[in-house]
């Protein structure tokens, strides 16, 4: 169970942060009955518009700076990858609407997988003044450059898999990216990496990283099986010098976390990771993030979740 508490909540409109093409599309009739669901909580709603990734990103900074007293984001972990962006650290309480492909920080948070029953679970927490304090993750550069996450930090096979499939034109959907993982399990080699953990050196080769702040990605894969996003704590997940066969055997147990058992697969957990490796781009909550190397740090109490 998340701590909970109750506050005098600000008192502005919630913003409302949708994507419509969310898991295809599958919830876009939905959304006038979810603005419904939010308008039970008696607070004026105030539908964000916005077209793109980062559009949506600047227009849940701006409602924030303009005094939002909620923001929700309803789509996958991509929308609320964005609209973490704008809570992360302030007193505006949020939340997720399971409505995307893969919605894990929502599922991983005890929000309910079903997009009506989150909205009226909102919907009470902002008539009652209650939310709940859980962590995030802040990554940092060199350059000082920012951005948090809520779930998982991909930094190995699966962020490169998914900066391959990003960077095709041909084919389109989940084809495109079953085919980069082809041509990626083609080139599988591990990779040199040093960690640093709490201050701790580690040099490792390893095919795959993954720093967690909850336990999902992708979708439902445990890859990080034992994060708990209330204990101030990153874990980290690293399968090392593994070849193609063994990691096609493997992957099918993240699903049910059963891959940290394997002789190859090492966990960590610490308050602060400093992560480096050569050609890397991240991905973090499914969306392309920042270059390696990056300082990774777990922040108590980042954002007030609405349940």
């Amino acid at each position: 169970m998340l701590p909970v508490t109750a506050d005098d909540h600000r008192p502005g409109p919630v913003a409302v942060l949708a994507n419509p093409t969310a898991a295809r599309g599958r919830h876009r009739a939905l959304l006038p009955r979810l603005l419904d669901g939010l308008a039970a909580a008696d607070r004026p709603i105030r539908l964000l518009p916005a077209s793109s990734p980062a559009e949506a990103e600047a227009a849940c900074r701006g409602a924030v700076a303009d005094g939002a007293g909620a923001l929700v984001a309803v789509g996958g972990d991509g929308t609320v990858h964005r609209a973490l962006q704008a809570v992360a650290g302030t007193d505006v309480p949020f939340g997720p609407v399971p409505a995307g492909t893969g919605n894990d920080f929502a599922l991983d948070t005890d929000f309910p997988a079903n997009p009506l029953t989150a909205v009226a679970v909102i919907a009470g927490a902002l008539r009652a003044g209650r939310s709940s304090a859980v962590d995030l993750a802040r990554m940092t550069r060199t350059d000082g450059t920012e951005r948090w996450y809520g779930a998982v930090l991909a930094a190995g096979f699966d962020a490169i898999v998914n900066e391959r499939a990003n960077r095709m034109r041909w084919p389109r959907g989940q084809r495109r990216y079953d085919l980069a993982i082809l041509v990626e399990l083609a080139r599988l080699r591990p990779r040199r990496y040093t960690l640093r953990l709490d201050g701790v050196p580690h040099e490792l080769d390893a095919v795959l990283v993954a720093v967690g702040n909850c336990p999902s990605y992708g979708g439902g894969m445990r890859i990080c099986p034992d994060a708990d996003p209330t204990d101030g704590l990153l874990d980290v997940v690293v399968a090392g010098r593994v070849d193609r066969r063994t990691l096609i055997r493997v992957k099918p147990r993240i699903y049910q976390g059963t891959h940290v058992d394997h002789p190859l697969v090492r966990s960590f957990r610490a308050r602060t990771v400093e992560l480096a490796a050569e050609g890397i781009t991240t991905y973090a909550d499914g969306e392309r993030s920042l270059d390696l190397p990056v300082t990774i740090s777990a922040v108590p109490g980042a954002v007030r979740l609405l349940r």
